[in-house]
């Protein structure tokens, strides 16, 4: 298997336009007008990844085929995944379905635990969910968020310990951020911009905007 390559990497090949790297790796959103539509696209999908010997996961719908090429660990992309991109791209546009990037996304909650062994076993039972490392849980049915646990090193009074991370595309993070603060919201940090911005609704719930910028 040949080297990961980084978000940036990926971004910088020719013939991707159509692609975004999230949290949940290199994704896709191709707009149809009907069931047919989907349904043809998505075996399209199929046979190239077959043929590729790549798996990706595939959101099908009647008005839409989401695909997602996941990461090859934390923040990286298997080097193959830009020649997969552009044929699935290309297939797209052979059936006359248009890619809209910008109605990509990922949504993970994340869990501040001084204990994360100790309350991550609650999490993974009521949810039905699967361990997976040290600090994620996913849906086996690839259905609802992931839940990340992050270490904290000390208490936190007053604040929230549980809250949202949304991993939007690079290019729609700062509109997402200022129509978030237009209805109501306000930024709590952007020191981690453009890897992140930390935002809060007017009652103080938190939500994380995040884009693979800062993650080379």
């Amino acid at each position: 298997m040949s080297e990961p390559i980084s978000p940036r990497s990926f971004h910088e090949a020719e013939g991707v336009e159509d692609w975004r790297v999230l949290f949940s790796g290199a994704c896709a959103h191709f707009r149809t007008e009907t069931f047919t539509a989907s349904v043809a696209l998505a075996a399209a999908i199929g046979r190239l990844a077959d043929a590729a010997g790549r798996h990706p996961n595939v959101d099908l719908r009647p008005s839409a085929v989401t695909v997602c090429l996941p990461p090859e660990g934390f923040g990286r992309q298997r080097a193959g995944d830009v020649a997969l991109a552009r044929q699935i791209s290309a297939a797209a546009r052979e059936l006359n379905v248009p890619a809209e990037p910008s109605a990509v996304q990922a949504v993970q909650i994340s869990i501040d635990a001084l204990a994360i062994e100790t309350v991550m076993p609650f999490w993974r039972a009521v949810l039905g969910y699967e361990q997976v490392g040290d600090e994620d849980l996913l849906d086996p049915q690839s259905r609802g968020p992931a839940v990340w646990f992050q270490q904290m090193d000390a208490p936190r009074p007053q604040r929230n310990r549980i809250h949202i991370d949304i991993s939007v595309p690079h290019d729609q993070a700062e509109a997402r951020i200022a129509a978030a603060i237009a209805a109501g919201g306000r930024l709590v940090s952007d020191r981690n911009a453009p890897a992140g911005w930390l935002l809060a609704d007017p009652e103080g719930n938190e939500i994380d905007v995040a884009t693979w910028m800062g993650r080379e």
